[in-house]
């Protein structure tokens, strides 16, 4: 089987720190790799995997702001879509633009949705839902207009991370600093409960990140910077526990999914996926607001930790994932 992997072309694939659609592009291409498929990566051309790598730049518009980003995914989606006969499936993990080729090729496209950044891209999805093949990232992310042929959970490398059951006592934020994240209700959460709490990510909000967050850094609160792969694994299996007080319905999170695979529990504010990812008062807790957080860190200590490695690795893990794909590949070509 000759499997075409469309990552975005933001970032790297893998990502250095941020990118989580190329981070999950880049786990489905080594996975099937790993499972004797014949794959061609389509992704920036620093981009690193054991399969082929096709690509029309250098780096991703993100890291080279010098680029236009509009231009460089018209180049990059037609690089694709012009050698599509040279594959048996092709696996879109860019959105929905890559769909206006589909009705002009023969080889079927399967698309994950990462995510809806808005309600008005949806008509698009719709217009080929006959043809789509759409997977959801979990339950919650369904829109009811669209045609779904599963839900795949986002599946991590569980040898990125490593297990630890004597963890320090900070807390810990880990993800971009924007208001649909909470980074300032995490800041009020650890301020509240008197832990320690570092914060790690880009800051995708400046404005927000001068308000609400700079303020309040101190020797309490720590702000980090963005975090790479290594600097993860060791910030999430330290941390008592990622805090995780998000404002918007959020897909995945692969923060919640990579802190559970170092056994650290998770306290989130109970919206979109969450209730899918964490097990309440068993692999952390959903909460609804801050002081019901600060409760939370409170009752840490009733939480086995190898619950949440446990669970994470059976759901999570790349290997759960890529067989999961593989199923539907050969479910769509027969």
């Amino acid at each position: 089987m000759k499997v075409a992997v469309l990552s975005p072309v933001a970032w790297r694939t893998p990502p250095r720190h941020y990118g989580p659609w190329e981070q999950v592009a880049s786990n489905i291409a080594e996975g099937l790799i790993k499972s004797g498929v014949d794959v061609t990566l389509f992704a920036t051309g620093d981009s690193i995997t054991k399969g082929k790598l096709l690509s029309v730049c250098d780096t991703g518009y993100e890291e080279d702001r010098s680029q236009d980003a509009k231009v460089l995914e018209c180049l990059h989606i037609s690089n694709l879509m012009e050698r599509a006969a040279d594959f048996d499936i092709i696996h879109n993990n860019f959105d929905f633009l890559p769909l206006t080729y589909s009705g002009l090729i023969k080889t079927p496209v399967i698309t994950t949705i990462h995510g809806f950044s808005s309600p008005a891209i949806i008509p698009v999805y719709k217009k080929y839902n006959r043809i789509g093949h759409y997977v959801s990232i979990s339950n919650a992310d369904r829109s009811p207009k669209l045609n779904y042929v599963a839900t795949v959970y986002n599946g991590l490398d569980t040898k990125d991370f490593t297990f630890n059951d004597k963890p320090d006592d900070y807390l810990l934020y880990f993800g971009r600093i924007h208001p649909d994240k909470g980074t300032a209700a995490a800041v009020q959460i650890a301020q509240k409960s008197g832990r320690k709490l570092l914060i790690a990510g880009i800051i995708q909000d400046e404005s927000y990140f001068g308000e609400k967050v700079a303020p309040q850094l101190n020797t309490q609160i720590e702000y980090i910077g963005p975090a790479g792969p290594e600097k993860r694994n060791e910030l999430l299996g330290n941390a008592a526990a990622l805090l995780h007080p998000i404002n918007f319905n959020e897909p995945f999170g692969m923060s919640v999914a990579e802190a559970m695979l170092c056994g650290t529990p998770v306290i989130a504010f109970n919206r979109g996926s969450m209730p899918e990812l964490i097990c309440d008062k068993k692999t952390g807790f959903l909460v609804d607001n801050v002081d019901e957080a600060v409760e939370a860190v409170n009752r840490l200590d009733a939480l086995n930790r190898l619950d949440c490695y446990n669970r994470a690795k059976a759901k999570f893990s790349s290997e759960k994932m890529v067989e999961d794909y593989l199923q539907l590949y050969k479910q769509i070509l027969a």
